[in-house]
């Protein structure tokens, strides 16, 4: 009996490809065109250095002025609903 190789698991084709910022969206992450796991990456560095996770519930994100455009003017999101209507901002 021939031992079967594990068969590596490929990255999905179309989380990888880049997508390209909105103005609103370019004001947090940057404005180059980057994949949307690196998106996320950036949109959470951004949450941590300026402390907007909320103290008590962390799965809430307290939005300061450029957060707020990005989330339709909410000052408080789930983590959630954020990437639901982050995921507008893009092309």
């Amino acid at each position: 009996m021939a031992a079967k190789k594990k068969a590596k698991r490929k990255p999905n084709a179309a989380f990888m490809k880049p997508v390209q910022p909105d103005a609103k969206l370019a004001a947090v992450v940057g404005d180059k065109a980057m994949p949307r796991t690196e998106l996320t990456k950036k949109l959470w560095a951004y949450i941590k250095k300026n402390g907007l996770q909320d103290k008590k519930n962390k799965r809430m994100i307290n939005a300061d002025a450029n957060l707020k455009a990005v989330l339709n003017g909410k000052s408080q999101v789930n983590m959630f609903a954020m990437t639901a209507l982050v995921s507008k901002h893009v092309k």
